[in-house]
């Protein structure tokens, strides 16, 4: 494949050093280095990245060979660690919003699904003193919102590990988008919430197994429920001070392992059916949260400062952004014979051996101009 299809040479075309400049500029970063800058850790963590480096050492050995700029891996740590992660957590919102496209196909349903979690990283409690967890461990979470029909990342920010996964959502939640999550997510006090808000925050959560139905009124249907569902019905959620104000509606299900499943929303004009279909695509999250684990190397943290951590966790993310967008660029541009899976496309961009159509492409599409 031709040198100007490397992810290093695409990102110089994509997010050119102009844009770095700019987000430093709001930031206040002054990089006063001449030998290796800002703009070259950003494409050294990408690479990183992109081709799962071991650590500052090992990229420093393989800098040379994917046309970086070489320096030892002591410059390197001391680089991640001085500049601010805020700096790449801008850069991975600045790629979402070049990246994701502004259709979407009709699946039924009145808004998209944003589905929200979060995965943790963790090590030895000597490398993070800063994010301990319990035991004698520490580690940060990632909090991602993920647009599911499209598999594109929608939001992400970040906390340590101990944090808990609801106080991240009102940073990830969008009322033009119905709200999937699982029981980490299930406040009753911010059900109320997402009812009372100028513009309602449509949401199917799962709910604790604990919890208490409040006068419990069951919805008519013509029909049996089809498949594992077993009841629907709307009511107050807790008791007492934790008594919600508002009625909600129940779902309750199955799980495959026969393990009930019970689904708090606030739609009310979908089957349960359709309200079990939309919480199970939540699910497509998970599927994410393990392939940039095994993709992207995020597990294996290079640095120890939040720094070095999240600036390297923002990068890797941002890599995977700008490979889904090479993805489904290409694949409705190339013809059908050619076209590719998401993983096939991983691994033969990787090994660089696409096929020539796909070779084409990026070539057209993405060579950087003369003077980068």
């Amino acid at each position: 494949m031709d040198k100007s299809t490397v992810l290093s040479t695409i990102l110089q075309r994509v997010i050119p050093k102009e844009t770095i400049d700019f987000f430093m500029g709001e930031l206040a970063v002054v990089d006063v280095a001449r030998k290796f800058t800002v703009y070259d850790l950003f494409l050294f963590l990408s690479e990183a990245a992109f081709q799962q480096w071991k650590g500052y050492r090992d990229g420093e050995q393989r800098m040379a060979q994917s046309g970086l700029r070489k320096v030892n891996y002591s410059t390197l740590s001391k680089k991640a660690k001085d500049v601010p992660f805020e700096l790449f957590k801008r850069l991975l919102h600045h790629m979402i919003q070049l990246c994701n496209r502004k259709t979407r196909r009709a699946l039924g349903i009145p808004k998209e699904l944003l589905v929200v979690d979060s995965t943790k990283i963790t090590t030895g409690l000597g490398r993070m003193p800063w994010a301990p967890l319990k035991g004698e461990k520490s580690g940060v979470k990632l909090h991602v919102a993920l647009l599911v029909d499209r598999g594109e990342v929608y939001k992400v920010t970040e906390t340590t590990g101990n944090e808990p996964d609801i106080k991240s959502c009102p940073s990830l939640q969008d009322s033009q988008r119905i709200l999937v999550a699982d029981r980490a997510y299930g406040k009753h006090a911010r059900f109320d919430e997402y009812q009372e808000q100028q513009e309602r925050q449509y949401f199917v959560i799962r709910l604790r197994d604990n919890t208490i139905f409040h006068e419990p009124i069951h919805r008519k249907r013509k029909q049996p429920f089809e498949g594992t569902i077993h009841q629907d019905f709307t009511c107050q959620l807790g008791k007492n001070k934790w008594l919600t104000k508002h009625r909600f509606r129940v779902v309750i299900l199955e799980d495959p392992k026969r393990n009930p499943v019970i689904l708090g929303t606030n739609l009310h004009w979908h089957s349960a059916e359709k309200i079990a279909h939309i919480y199970k695509q939540r699910w497509q999250i998970e599927v994410f949260f393990r392939w940039i684990k095994q993709h992207l190397n995020i597990p294996m943290l290079f640095g120890t400062t939040p720094n070095a951590v999240y600036g390297q966790l923002y990068t890797a993310l941002l890599v995977y952004v700008l490979l889904k967008f090479l993805f489904d660029q290409g694949n409705a541009t190339v013809h059908a014979s050619a076209q590719l899976t998401f993983v096939e496309f991983d691994r033969r961009f990787t090994l660089q051996v696409l096929p020539p159509e796909w070779q084409v492409y990026l070539c057209l599409h993405f060579t950087p101009p003369s003077n980068i």
